[in-house]
């Protein structure tokens, strides 16, 4: 650990501002070495990039002046992944872009920005350079022949923020809906009708061709299926003419209150269907219909669309409130169709070979229906995470895992068999997997106590040299931190979260004056501030005590918690020896 920290503090000493550092990270220039060559209308930018360095693709920025240029083509960088800058594409090794030039007179350029990091979290400020061009008469667009260009880094690229509405569609796609429907209708509401309906609509003469029976059932089923699309359309289309109104935290609370009361219906703790007067009307009007034609099983199966059963009535609310957030007519139409095609698959089953291919009725068949209960449970979910952020949609889904897989581990207990056995063991593992994300949250709860000292733990903005040395000279018997800062530094956002919020420090901090020099704009100030101190890039911590600064005391990169103490011990110990 020794020998670490005194790598981060190999500086010779100096008088106040600023040391002769020779750090272990090289200059920017050497470490994204820059070159550029034109020839007539083609111009290659080319880095050369230094092994343990690389350049952020989205960090890029060409800009023309007085000339014109194509769209450029990015080549395709290595996927990386910052906690910060999240999922991107650096470049590493070498970068060679070329840039067509539509057009350039005399004295026109291109500006190029760029900014690296290196491996070991150390980040340097954004580069820009200017390039000349020679003159180039103007060149038509037909002429130009690009390939694919990358949005993300394109100049001339207009990039929309993502829709809500193109998340709603992850937690239940139509496909979701036609297994939905096939679930369904294994319940005991539903299932045990299968041959009675299939006696109805073959009639009492059953026809003897498979295929007339096929066509039969099939008619029944797009009766029902019409019904259900209807019904889809017209929520998707009253959804669309509210939907604003849909996205307020409001309306996604009540509608996640609807999907829970849904839920519990599911559950047994009460019933859902229409009224039982209106279920009788519609059954005598569907018995009118003949048996066994086309036409009138069709009708049939569109008025039993409108029949709903307890088992069903829920499921089908929840699909229909799900539809109305989803703001597309046809997605709306055929979710519901896929759900009824779902629910009609066993019943051209029965039709076809009989009611022997059914399994026996049994208790099974209400843990299917307690089963949907969650599976509705998701979608309320999924709307609250919209209100209340990607934390706690990742707390309710833990605890409704955990909750599903308890209810499965009860199940598996009533049986001692050596597969349920298997099934106890298998259920107890996921429901402490899914116990996962509540244990990162009550980790999450201390870390926010830190994060509250850190936010307590005050930083005097400093801005240019001037104020740091007024400063330092006016405070000459206190230890005193300079922690140079960027929003565009990763390592720099890791020391505030990882390190300055750690318990093990807050009595050393709090026993100096820290100063914070937020360099994030790159402008001509905050650039001189850093030529004035020595500094390559950051994040770059610097110690001043009587006036000067700490001799052998800077920190360049990231340290831990533990490494930083044992480096603030190491000045103290320098301090105390030259009293």
């Amino acid at each position: 650990m020794l020998l670490l920290s005194l790598l981060f503090i190999t500086a010779p000493a100096s008088a106040f501002p600023g040391q002769s550092t020779s750090p272990q990270f090289l200059p920017a220039e050497q470490a994204f070495a820059f070159d550029f060559q034109q020839k007539d209308h083609q111009l290659v930018l080319s880095w050369k990039i230094q092994p343990g360095y690389y350049l952020y693709q989205k960090q890029f920025k060409i800009t023309a002046e007085h000339a014109d240029i194509a769209p450029i083509s990015w080549p395709d960088g290595t996927a990386h992944y910052d906690e910060y800058f999240g999922a991107t594409s650096v470049y590493f090794d070498s970068l060679n872009v070329p840039v067509t030039l539509l057009s350039a007179p005399h004295n026109s350029l291109i500006q190029v920005t760029y900014q690296g990091c290196a491996e070991a979290g150390y980040c340097y400020p954004p580069e820009t350079k200017v390039v000349p061009l020679e003159a180039v008469s103007a060149k038509l667009h037909e002429e130009i022949i690009t390939p694919n260009i990358s949005p993300a880094l394109d100049p001339l690229a207009i990039t929309l923020p993502a829709s809500d509405d193109d998340d709603i569609d992850q937690p239940f796609s139509p496909l979701w809906a036609l297994l939905f429907g096939i679930g369904v209708a294994f319940t005991p509401c539903v299932l045990p009708m299968y041959p009675l309906i299939s006696s109805l609509i073959l009639g009492q003469n059953r026809p003897k061709q498979l295929k007339r029976i096929f066509w039969l059932a099939f008619c029944y089923i797009q009766g029902m299926a019409i019904t259900y699309t209807l019904l889809g359309i017209i929520v998707a289309a009253a959804g669309m003419q509210f939907q604003a109104a849909l996205q307020h935290p409001i309306v996604l609370i009540s509608l996640s209150g609807l999907f829970i009361l849904l839920a519990l219906s599911m559950f047994g703790l009460f019933n859902l269907q229409l009224p039982s007067s209106l279920q009788t009307r519609l059954t005598h009007w569907s018995n009118q219909q003949t048996h066994g034609s086309g036409s009138g099983v069709f009708i049939m199966g569109a008025l039993a669309g409108l029949i709903c059963s307890p088992c069903t009535t829920a499921p089908l609310s929840a699909i229909l409130l799900y539809i109305a957030q989803s703001n597309n007519i046809v997605t709306g139409g055929l979710t519901l169709y896929l759900y009824a095609l779902g629910m009609g698959l066993p019943l051209i089953a029965v039709a076809l070979f009989g009611h022997k291919l059914l399994p026996r009725s049994g208790p099974w068949m209400q843990y299917v229906k307690e089963a949907f209960g969650f599976l509705i449970l998701i979608l309320p979910v999924f709307l609250l995470e919209r209100i209340f952020g990607d934390l706690w949609g990742e707390r309710l889904s833990s605890l409704l895992a955990m909750a599903f897989f308890a209810w499965a581990l009860a199940l598996s207990l009533r049986r001692q068999s050596g597969w349920a056995r298997c099934g106890q063991v298998m259920f107890a593992i996921l429901m402490v997997l899914a116990a996962a994300p509540l244990q990162r949250m009550i980790w999450d709860d201390s870390q926010q106590q830190n994060q509250d000292y850190l936010q307590n733990l005050h930083f005097k903005q400093v801005n240019t040299w001037q104020e740091i040395r007024t400063t330092v000279k006016s405070n000459k018997d206190q230890l005193i931190m300079l922690d140079l800062y960027a929003e565009w530094c990763i390592a720099c956002k890791e020391f505030e979260k990882y390190t300055f919020s750690d318990p093990s420090l807050h009595s050393a901090l709090s026993d100096m004056l820290l100063l914070q020099a937020n360099v994030t704009d790159n402008d001509l100030e905050q650039q001189a501030l850093l030529q004035k101190l020595n500094v390559y890039g950051l994040p770059t911590i610097l110690f001043y005590y009587r006036g000067t600064e700490v001799p052998n005391s800077r920190v360049y990169g990231f340290m831990d918690a533990k490494k930083f103490n044992q480096h603030l011990e190491l000045i103290h110990q320098k301090i105390r020896a030259e009293e």
